[in-house]
């Protein structure tokens, strides 16, 4: 009895350990609070099992120094600590300090003299470690809105401080060193003018590359949100929109492939056509489309309200040359694309995703009939990560009963498991199921509502 509580904790143990070194990080938004009846989303919403990393949008800045934005955010930062306790803190949260919202003035004061940085990484220190963060993440790209040239250096600077003055912090304190990461732009037209990429990579732990947004309702044409691949016609600057160029072009000038994080957006973006009858991509527009009833904001849709429109008798196409979707005024991202280049990540050996955000996916599971979260849980089962949120027993401190059949009656192995080498099966006639075999011991276990056992990753994936 004891040799075989022994073996169950192993098999628990390494069942947990199936997990990847991918990482899937998902921002939450301090307005999400605000949208209307089913739209309206708060930390406590959040499947603490679902993204390895949690992003919190955001902090703001008064004086160089860092601070809340929201009236209630201390609140939710507290909500945002009790998810990682429900992860025996294998959960890695982060605070995200903005500078689109505001605009660069800011940060560029700020990172302007040796005393204004320091005072911002005082603050940064003092306020992370209140509130127990993990980790600072810039949204900032110091080569957008005409931002001067002499700040993509500065940049490099602050960085490199902060993360000295981190590690010097964690000796004093005895504690885990604070990390720094940033959300970098896709678009060519700011990174050249923003980074300088090999210097940057030395200081930032992660980088976050926001591969979507490269086309919307600020153009006069159609085109997709976050294309894997760059449209055939596409000429000209236009030819580096696509997910694959922006992460080449940053892996190709400097930035080391195990620290960038692909972007993927749980949202689409809207327009009206010029021309009702011309529906291809690069069709010709008139405006932004309509707002939609939870985001509120003409020209784009959270996914959940794309399903609506599908359910609603829209026309379904796939671009296959660049591996996404699009309805005749919306291009947008769903299951399919997501699966897709969560392979190609992997393929590249990029180190993870990265999403925004988790309250724009159908995080109730009430509009697309895809369960809940369904496009984040296409990528925690993609990237292999639906075990690592477990955590075996200590010891088993009473007898463990399995269903008949479900196990061996010893080390030397009968029923499935016999005699066949220690790894993951399929279950014959029942694609949701897999036995799992260790030292002859049979065990069958299932996966979640929708997914299959998949043998080419030896995971739960979509069918």
């Amino acid at each position: 009895y004891a040799f075989f509580l022994s073996l169950l904790g192993l098999a628990l143990l390494l069942n947990c350990q199936l997990g990847s070194a991918y990482l899937l990080t998902c921002y939450f938004t301090n307005w999400a609070q605000y949208r209307p009846g089913l739209g309206r989303f708060k930390p406590d919403g959040i499947d603490p099992h679902l993204c390895t990393h949690l992003i919190y949008a955001f902090a703001g800045m008064s004086n160089n120094e860092i601070t809340t934005i929201e009236w209630n955010d201390v609140t939710l930062y507290q909500a945002f600590k009790g998810l990682k306790n429900n992860r025996s803190n294998q959960l890695k949260t982060l605070l995200a300090i903005e500078g689109w919202n505001f605009g660069t003035a800011p940060f560029t004061a700020m990172v302007s003299t040796p005393e204004n940085r320091k005072t911002f990484i005082a603050s940064v220190i003092k306020f992370l470690r209140q509130y127990e963060f993990d980790r600072l993440d810039f949204d900032w790209e110091p080569g957008s809105r005409g931002a001067l040239l002499r700040t993509s250096t500065s940049f490099i600077i602050l960085v490199q401080e902060m993360h000295e003055a981190f590690e010097q912090e964690a000796k004093q304190a005895n504690k885990s060193r604070l990390m720094i990461t940033s959300a970098v732009a896709a678009g060519i037209s700011n990174i050249q003018p923003g980074y300088e990429i090999p210097q940057l990579s030395q200081y930032l732990d992660y980088i976050h590359v926001m591969t979507y947004d490269f086309h919307g309702s600020w153009e006069s044409y159609t085109g997709e949100n976050s294309p894997l691949y760059k449209y055939p016609s596409d000429t000209g600057t236009n030819a580096y929109l696509s997910v694959e160029y922006a992460m080449n072009y940053w892996k190709d000038n400097g930035a080391p492939a195990e620290k960038l994080i692909v972007g993927f957006p749980t949202y689409g973006h809207t327009f009206i056509l010029s021309n009702p009858s011309n529906t291809s991509i690069g069709a010709p527009t008139s405006s932004a489309g309509p707002a939609g009833p939870y985001t509120r904001q003409a020209g784009f849709w959270a996914y959940y309200e794309i399903c609506t429109f599908l359910k609603n008798g829209a026309t379904q196409e796939w671009e296959a040359s660049q591996e996404v979707p699009y309805t005749y005024q919306v291009g947008y991202d769903n299951i399919k694309s997501f699966n897709i280049k969560a392979q190609w990540l992997k393929q590249n050996n990029f180190r993870g995703a990265m999403v925004w955000a988790i309250d724009l996916d159908d995080f109730s599971g009430t509009f697309c009939n895809q369960g809940e979260f369904p496009l984040i849980s296409t990528l925690k089962y993609a990237l292999g990560l639906q075990n690592t949120s477990c955590t075996p027993p200590a010891q088993p401190i009473a007898p463990i009963t399995l269903p008949p059949g479900s196990r061996s009656s010893s080390s030397g192995g009968s029923g499935f498991c016999a005699g066949k080498a220690k790894r993951l099966y399929p279950v014959a006639n029942n694609s949701n199921a897999f036995w799992h075999c260790l030292n002859g011991l049979t065990y069958q276990q299932q996966c979640q509502a929708m997914l299959v056992f998949s043998t080419s990753c030896d995971c739960c994936n979509w069918a």
